[in-house]
Formats: C-alpha cells, sequence, structure tokens
C-alpha cells in the first residue's frame, strides 16, 4: 500500500477523527472499524457496560468515514473517479454491500438499547456479515491505493520533465556564461566589470546544475520506492 497518496484540504465540519488522514488509510481504517464494531456490539449484547456506547460511537466514525470517501471522489482526476465509482457502484461493486452492513449495525444496535427479543438473531446475521464486509472493503481499500499510485506515478513524471526542462535551461546558461567570459577577456580593461557578471552567472549555473541533480536523483529514488 503505498504512502504517497496525498490528503485533502480539510473543511471546517470535516470530524477531526477524519482530518489529516489521506484516502487510502482512510479506506484501511474502515476495515479496522468494521471489526470493532461487530466485536463491541457482541461484547455489548453479553451486556458487558459501555460496550453499546462504545459500538455507537464506532457505527459514528464509520459512518461518517464512509461519506467522506464517497464525497471525495469528485476531487479526483477523471480516470481515477471512475474507478472509484465503479468500485462502489458497478455491477459488482461494493456499495451494496457496505451499506447493508451499516443498517444491520444500527438495526443491531437498536435492539440491544431497546432489550429486543430479535437481537440473538439479528447479531447472528452480523456475525455472518464479516467476511461479506471485509472482502468489501479490502477491494474499495485497493481501489484507493491503485488511484493513488496512479496519481503519485503521474506527479512524479511531471516533476522528472521539469527538472528536465530546468537542466536544459542550465546548460544554455552555461554556454552564455563561457561565451560572455571570452567577450570579457577579449575586451581586456573594458570588459572587467562585464567578466564580473559572467562569472556569477557561471556560479548561478553551477548551482542550478547541482540541484537539479540531487532532484533527479530524489525523483529516481521516489520512483522506485513507489
Amino acid at each position: 500500500m503505498t504512502s504517497l497518496a496525498p490528503t485533502r484540504p480539510v473543511r471546517r465540519d470535516t470530524p477531526a477523527h477524519i482530518a489529516g488522514l489521506s484516502l487510502v488509510n482512510l479506506a484501511a481504517r474502515q476495515r479496522m472499524l468494521s471489526q470493532r464494531m461487530i466485536l463491541q456490539t457482541v461484547l455489548a449484547a453479553n451486556g458487558e457496560a459501555g460496550r453499546l456506547q462504545a459500538a455507537q460511537r464506532s457505527l459514528q466514525m464509520f459512518s461518517e468515514s464512509q461519506q467522506h470517501l464517497l464525497g471525495t471522489v469528485d476531487q479526483l482526476e477523471a480516470q481515477g473517479a471512475r474507478q472509484i465509482q465503479e468500485t462502489y457502484h458497478g455491477t459488482r461493486g461494493v456499495g451494496p454491500v457496505v451499506q447493508a452492513f451499516m443498517q444491520l449495525m444500527h438495526s443491531a444496535l437498536e435492539q440491544i438499547e431497546a432489550y429486543s427479543p430479535r437481537v440473538p438473531t439479528t447479531l447472528a446475521e452480523l456475525v455472518d456479515h464479516t467476511d461479506r464486509i471485509l472482502d468489501a472493503l479490502n477491494t474499495a481499500t485497493t481501489a484507493f491505493d491503485e488511484v493513488a499510485k496512479a496519481r503519485a506515478d503521474a506527479m512524479m513524471k511531471e516533476l522528472t520533465g521539469i527538472v528536465g526542462d530546468i537542466q536544459s535551461v542550465a546548460k544554455e546558461a552555461k554556454v552564455v556564461s563561457f561565451n560572455a567570459q571570452v567577450v570579457a577577456a577579449r575586451a581586456g580593461q573594458h570588459g572587467r566589470e562585464f567578466a564580473v557578471v559572467a562569472n556569477v552567472l557561471s556560479d548561478i549555473t553551477g548551482e542550478i546544475d547541482g540541484l537539479t541533480r540531487k532532484a533527479a536523483i530524489l525523483a529516481e529514488r521516489s520512483q522506485h520506492a513507489g
């Protein structure tokens, strides 16, 4: 799972548990939350103190995170947006599985709170849903990971192109600097000030060249690391 996925700008109404998380990490956290909720709900049904409230908080976090994930699709590039839309709403999309899980979890918690006799049946159905929701959330996480990697690769390609352009300009500036030094030398005493400018230009192009080499090395390392 790549770590290059960008975080989204935090809106004022974004819950604190979402702020700062990349879409990939947020999607991955949904898997952990789903299993935590199931465990908390089972324990709540057995009467353990505080478990019902904990499960309700987990469901709220899960629901808000899911809404955020789907709401940020329009901020993705066209290809990435299509991939996420297909993952959730396509012919074999995971959206209905996630939605059914959330509804089932909500019903289970309401029944536990109301001491409903239907709790054992709903709980059994919820536990039976474990593999399906995990598979669905794994599929969603993989999709977000692929989108993030594709975006990172595109940005790296663009960066490499920019570094190449800077290197080309630096080479041209070196030629100009060299020609200026030659002209200054021929001008003798009258070309002294011109020679100073030419030498400064040479130093600057040397620094640019060094920086672009470092940038190129870093870009190559990042590409291999991704």
